[in-house]
């Protein structure tokens, strides 16, 4: 994970394309400790083939210039894989944008002179860091609770030696994708973590390699979820809406299953 305070490169230039004006409202906290506020900032000459985090960049730079203290926000590989772009974009858990991370958002999804409004993830087992920056430990400990398997010590087996039925394979496949972003847990109304973990558990569950600590996964998991602060589920639907990777709350029926027969 990269938290940036300034700016890496000079995103500002190399860019073609229309420029716009934006008035940006961003989150300003110093640290955990502190009440944050929004500060207003104006920035011009954003071309619309930018990132969403290359305008970030730029507004950092703006700042560097003007001896303020640059905007803190995570960031790591910028291609939609790891999930560390975490923002809150007028509203929308990664932005406006459909099944899309905030570095695969662009520029050209705002108009000129738009206002946008920039947060953090609101939860309580999100504990905020700094500005835009917050602590999501609790996904890993939540991983920790259940996420392993026992597997034999002996010589590497061949990929194909374990037969998995195609249909099972398929959405072990969909489940692992999640990226473990937090955007479900930000969008949800009740800061739920249940397609997080139903993802992992489904991943597992659905192949023969998880099936020793099947059931006392789940169980470790959903407890593990209630003592880290998360909410429960009451299938308002948001986690489903902004994944970026389109995880569906099947998984999440699947996981209440698991942890019925788990508890009989």
């Amino acid at each position: 994970m990269a938290t940036t305070n300034g700016s890496i490169n000079g995103h500002s230039d190399g860019h073609s394309g229309k420029t716009i004006a934006l008035h940006l409202q961003v989150w300003r906290q110093k640290n955990s400790t502190t009440k944050g506020h929004f500060e207003n900032y104006d920035l011009s000459g954003v071309s619309t083939e930018m990132s969403f985090l290359d305008m970030l960049d730029m507004l950092n730079e703006q700042l560097t210039h003007e001896g303020k203290e640059p905007v803190a926000f995570d960031h790591d590989c910028r291609e939609g894989i790891c999930g560390t772009c975490s923002l809150m974009i007028n509203g929308y858990a990664h932005g406006p944008d459909e099944h899309t991370t905030t570095c695969q958002t662009h520029i050209r999804s705002f108009s000129d002179g738009e206002t946008i409004v920039i947060e953090p993830w609101r939860a309580r087992a999100f504990p905020p860091i700094k500005d835009l920056v917050v602590d999501r430990t609790s996904f890993d400990l939540l991983i920790q609770a259940g996420g392993y398997v026992s597997v034999s010590t002996g010589g590497v087996p061949d990929g194909n030696a374990i037969a998995v039925a195609k249909e099972s394979s398929d959405k072990a496949m969909d489940a692992a994708a999640c990226i473990g972003c937090g955007a479900c847990v930000a969008a949800c109304p009740n800061a739920s973590a249940m397609l997080f973990a139903s993802a992992k558990i489904s991943h597992l569950a659905l192949l023969p390699q998880g099936q020793v600590e099947r059931k006392n996964r789940v169980a470790n998991m959903v407890r593990a979820m209630d003592e880290l602060g998360f909410g429960n589920c009451t299938n308002h639907g948001e986690c489903e809406a902004v994944c970026p990777k389109e995880i569906k709350m099947d998984n999440i029926a699947r996981m209440n299953r698991e942890y019925y027969f788990a508890a009989l």
